[in-house]
């Protein structure tokens, strides 16, 4: 289903500039921007994957990951296709980058029922872009709050968005997970075909709004495994809040990129490292559930044990503060 998207201008005659993301596509007739989803039709542009559903589950809301939002419930996930990125490593380059036969027809005004029908409360834009889905998610998060406004919209992404369009977006929007994927604007834009500047500043504007937010940085050979660029992240992060969750994810061979998976010794420094500037730093990808417990800072109670998603809440009280010494932890 075709709709006209939002944030767009005229640029020269019946050529469109997009103007939801960095790119700023100029796209002349017949023409798709980066993502492979808005297209100029006769001086007008349009989103091509509005309704457009490739996938969608059931998933414990740890999955995304968000390990200090509503920890242990499920959440409704669901993806399109298309994304603003170029990662080689992409992990689901099938949706992120090819438009997959299965489509799955669902209006915004379907996804509250859905919710009812799963028995949750959330929803998580997911698996692809949701930026580049913009309309649908906008649509659908205000569906979500007019429903119910304890309802709550998450979004997964890698935060390539514009200011104005974000804003827009955020009024709906509790969570996000931002990937933070290499933190040198030069490998931004020549491995991923982006800018670290735009994800930094959405990092910012999200936390700033009161938006809980947890990063994610896919810790890949080659591309970003250089303590030095790491620990410039870390730092940076912290100069924002000490108590943003960071996920450092081991990476293993995908798409085109084919390095050997990311080794765990050199993770378990950069989780050493990280932990000297934050206070919430957890491994994903491995097998060892050491690294994804939470710990109170202050007093350093075991507050949340996982085992993959086998999630048990130890003594953290109703309002997500540790029971030992009432600090704050988690959104519940």
């Amino acid at each position: 289903m075709k709709i006209n998207s939002l944030f767009y201008e005229e640029f020269k005659d019946d050529i469109l500039k997009c103007t939801l993301c960095p790119h700023q596509c100029i796209l002349y007739p017949g023409k798709t921007g980066i993502c492979g989803v808005r297209q100029n039709i006769k001086g007008e542009m349009y989103s091509l994957n509005y309704r457009d559903v490739t996938s969608i589950a059931l998933d414990p809301i740890e999955k995304k990951p968000l390990f200090h939002f509503h920890p242990g419930e499920k959440i409704l996930s669901l993806g399109t296709w298309g994304c603003n990125l170029k990662c080689p490593f992409c992990q689901n380059y099938e949706i992120a980058h090819l438009k997959p036969r299965y489509q799955k027809k669902i209006y915004p005004n379907a996804i509250p029922s859905l919710m009812d029908n799963y028995g949750v409360r959330g929803v998580a834009y997911t698996y692809s872009e949701p930026i580049v889905w913009y309309e649908f998610v906008l649509d659908s998060s205000r569906e979500v709050k007019y429903a119910n406004p304890d309802n709550y919209n998450v979004l997964v992404t890698n935060g390539f968005i514009n200011e104005k369009p974000l804003r827009l977006m955020l009024q709906y929007i509790d969570a996000m997970n931002i990937d933070l994927k290499v933190f040198d604007d030069k490998n931004y834009m020549k491995i991923l075909k982006g800018r670290l500047e735009p994800v930094k500043k959405t990092i910012k504007i999200a936390y700033e709004e009161g938006i809980h937010i947890e990063v994610t940085t896919l810790v890949v050979p080659k591309v970003n495994d250089n303590l030095e660029e790491l620990e410039e992240e870390f730092s940076w992060l912290a100069s924002i809040s000490k108590d943003i969750p960071l996920h450092l994810s081991r990476y293993f061979p995908a798409y085109k990129y084919n390095e050997p998976p990311t080794d765990i010794n050199f993770l378990e420094k950069t989780y050493k490292l990280a932990k000297k500037y934050l206070n919430f730093v957890y491994l994903g990808n491995i097998l060892s559930s050491t690294y994804e417990n939470t710990y109170c800072p202050n007093c350093g109670t075991l507050l949340i044990q996982r085992k993959g998603y086998d999630i048990k809440i130890e003594n953290l009280n109703k309002n997500g503060e540790c029971e030992n010494c009432g600090r704050k932890i988690c959104v519940v």
